[in-house]
């Protein structure tokens, strides 16, 4: 499913480019989250806050939305940057925070899959929590 948003995302970017234009291009890229805060229980109908860690690479990014899709009880969530196209970017390799509210509305349990790269083999590797619905 990642590998279909990237791709997205590029073919997206390769037809929005304007050559005539002085100023810096923009594009999208995937980062990995680092670590997840989530409660070890919901109750239905409470609204949590969920904390996200990740790394800002350069200073030329900057977070720009949650990738967020919802499948059954699976949730699967990446950070979604901006990269501003310029030569002047620092490597920076900063720690970064981001949450997003979680409003649970069914008992059972809710399998968040929390993007963390892809491995050696191009495979997406998650960071996977599955938190209990209580009443």
């Amino acid at each position: 499913m990642i590998k279909k948003i990237l791709i997205f995302l590029i073919a997206l970017i390769a037809f929005s480019c304007d050559i005539s234009d002085d100023t810096p291009n923009t594009y999208q890229e995937l980062l990995p989250i680092e670590s997840a805060i989530v409660p070890e229980e919901f109750q239905v109908g409470v609204t949590y806050e969920i904390n996200l860690t990740y790394i800002k690479p350069t200073t030329c990014h900057s977070f720009k939305t949650l990738y967020y899709l919802k499948n059954g009880n699976e949730r699967t969530v990446a950070i979604i940057s901006a990269i501003v196209d310029t030569n002047d970017c620092s490597e920076l390799n900063t720690e970064e925070e981001v949450s997003f509210d979680f409003l649970p509305t069914e008992l059972g349990s809710y399998v968040f899959k929390f993007w963390q790269g892809t491995d050696e083999n191009a495979q997406d590797e998650y960071l996977t929590i599955e938190v209990p619905v209580v009443e």
